[in-house]
């Protein structure tokens, strides 16, 4: 995985190894993702990837390091399911920022308070900066009033602004071109009705897509339909997400990508047949937590001291085992009358074939989420075991309807079913469809970054400057404290003011990379290019003091008309601010920084030992 990284074993070698695996996903942030292809050469399998945790994922690190910041970037992923690249690329550039600090001889101990006290500077730049709702509805309001639009006022605001527009302009878009496949058509975003006390969820949406049109507006209409059919109240917006799922359909244009109110399974041919027997007709339902083999048993289950299996018959082979249990089991089944069940592990193929034959549809791996509202809607209990189902756990009012027959698109026989029920389970299913089947991972996974981006926004109620414009600002508060550090120890002759603005100036060096990085991505910028217009930006905030008050009216004037922007075509309306989340982003940073200290931490250690006199100074993380 770090083939031709050089080590110098000299040095920290935990975090030169951080830094090189921050370098393979340098592509992967921003809007504009590149798509790689990973191949297994023991295998010869390939996967195709466009995201940092899918990059991780599939690279499959096998060092301390590469695990560590594998496990960090998956939980940060499970969560949020966004944020992973910005996590891992400030996580390298801090890394960076460390070994130079270990070079110009600053003590691990100064580097860990140094680099606390920086992330707590960029922390309170969040809070201080971020937009609330109600601010994003009057500069909402004012942008949509006659003359309220303004250009920026210097050459490098309108620069910064241009590349704020060209991150979220459709005309922006760049087209990957490993394949005809791979082109992505033009689509609009949904229209909705404006909520009294914040900004329409279309202009929090769209300002979030960062580059994801398509499944921000799949996005979009599953939260609006969730809405409905959970009647929530038009100033609650917040919508349940635990209750969105994706189906995965290859054959079909990405185009036909749409939203499904119910539970969209697939089914094989066996299934399908059953299903179109029971189908539109109330169904009583059997949901079970785990797999339903003979062979399962729940997570943590220990088998009794001592505990032998005496039988008369001593020939009896587990094949017989299992058949006398399938047997139990579909008895249980018949006399509880259940005609469908969902697992949320695997089935065995020997239950799956004696349920068929007596017309009884079973579905294995299905969300934990769905058994949960299925459950709740129409009484069934959860088990971990079939034989422990009774009369009081099995629900009724199940449908199951033949949604779409996938055999002509699919190369194996598939039949699309949506399982509802008559009293609204609120359960929404989102269809992602691509032509190409390895491309299905990324469309889903862009899909609920998407989601998830619209969920934590509303769930904030408040956003951050995105584009860099958030880490712009933590640059110029860090570099701003620096000097101030500068200047204080030339009047005291304090190291340890002197130690600290190296630290946070070098912190501020990783976000630059990181916004440049960014810039970069678009295809629109070089380096150089980059920093030039990085460090315009930086002189303007240094040389007019940045207020909460001067921040909100710069943002309002990126949404300008920009007639020197050559990009924008003038039939086209002006773009919209691209905001990041406000909770996201900054868990990302705390994840970034705590990765950094613990390898720093662990790398010390290794060097140099832990003895007793030392061990006080040691940081828990």
């Amino acid at each position: 995985m770090l083939e031709g990284v050089v080590i110098n074993s000299r040095q920290h070698v935990g975090l030169q190894k951080l830094s090189a695996l921050s370098g393979r996903i340098r592509s992967s942030v921003g809007p504009f993702k590149n798509y790689k292809f990973i191949q297994d050469e023991s295998s010869g399998d390939s996967v195709l990837v466009c995201s940092c945790f899918r990059i991780i994922e599939n690279l499959e690190p096998t060092c301390a390091v590469g695990q560590l910041v594998y496990e960090t970037v998956r939980g940060h992923h499970k969560q949020y399911r966004t944020g992973s690249g910005c996590l891992l690329f400030l996580a390298g550039g801090w890394s960076r920022a460390a070994l130079d600090s270990l070079r110009r001889g600053i003590s691990v101990q100064h580097i860990i308070t140094a680099m606390s006290e920086g992330i707590d500077i960029c922390l309170d730049v969040c809070k201080k900066f971020s937009v609330s709702f109600k601010d994003l509805a009057v500069m909402e309001k004012c942008t949509a009033a006659p003359g309220g639009t303004k250009k920026a006022s210097t050459d490098a605001s309108i620069e910064m602004a241009n590349f704020h527009d060209k991150c979220l302009s459709k005309s922006g878009q760049r087209k990957v071109k490993l394949s005809r496949h791979f082109c992505e058509a033009k689509s609009d975003m949904l229209s909705t009705v404006r909520h009294p006390d914040q900004p329409d969820m279309i202009v929090i949406a769209e300002s979030l897509s960062h580059g994801c049109e398509k499944a921000m507006k799949l996005a979009v209409e599953a939260a609006q339909m969730l809405l409905k059919t959970n009647q929530q109240h038009i100033r609650d917006p917040l919508f349940d997400i635990s209750k969105m799922l994706t189906c995965l359909v290859s054959g079909l244009p990405e185009d036909y990508a749409c939203v499904v109110e119910g539970c969209v399974l697939l089914l094989s041919d066996k299934q399908a047949a059953v299903a179109h027997v029971v189908k539109q007709q109330p169904l009583k339902v059997a949901l079970i937590t785990g797999d339903l083999s003979q062979t399962y048993r729940h997570l943590g289950f220990k088998s009794l001291p001592g505990e032998q299996c005496v039988c008369e018959d001593l020939d009896l082979s587990v094949s017989n085992k299992e058949d006398e249990w399938v047997d139990k089991v579909v008895k249980l089944l018949l006399n509880l009358e259940v005609k469908l069940i969902l697992t949320a592990g695997l089935v065995s193929q020997k239950v799956i074939q004696h349920c068929c034959r007596h017309q009884i549809l079973v579905v294995e791996k299905v969300n934990s989420s769905v058994l949960k509202t299925i459950g709740s809607s129409t009484g069934a209990i959860p088990v971990n075991y079939a034989t422990q189902l009774t009369e009081s756990c099995v629900g009724d009012g199940v449908n199951v309807e033949i949604w779409r027959d996938l055999s002509s698109y699919e190369r194996k026989s598939l039949t699309a079913v949506n399982i509802s029920t008559g009293r609204s389970s609120g359960l929404v299913t989102v269809v992602v469809t691509s032509c190409v089947h390895g491309k299905l991972q990324a469309l889903e996974d862009q899909f609920w970054a998407c989601a998830y981006r619209l969920h934590h926004a509303l769930k904030d109620g408040a956003l951050l400057p995105g584009a860099g414009g958030a880490e712009l600002l933590c640059v110029h508060q860090l570099q701003k404290q620096a000097e101030h550090d500068r200047v204080k120890d030339s009047k005291t002759g304090s190291a340890a003011n002197l130690y600290r603005g190296l630290v946070l100036q070098l912190m501020a060096g990783g976000l630059i990379d990181y916004i440049t990085a960014v810039m970069v991505n678009t295809g629109r910028f070089t380096a150089a290019n980059a920093r030039t217009i990085v460090s315009k930006q930086l002189t303007e905030f240094h040389r007019d003091e940045i207020s909460t008050e001067k921040f909100l009216q710069l943002v309002s004037q990126s949404k300008r008309e920009d007639a020197g922007f050559s990009a924008v075509k003038p039939d086209e309306a002006p773009a919209l601010n691209i905001y990041d989340n406000l909770s996201v982003k900054q868990e990302a940073w705390r994840k970034a920084l705590d990765l950094v200290l613990l390898v720093l931490q662990t790398d010390a250690e290794i060097i140099t030992g832990t003895g007793q006199k030392n061990e006080g100074n040691l940081m828990l993380l």
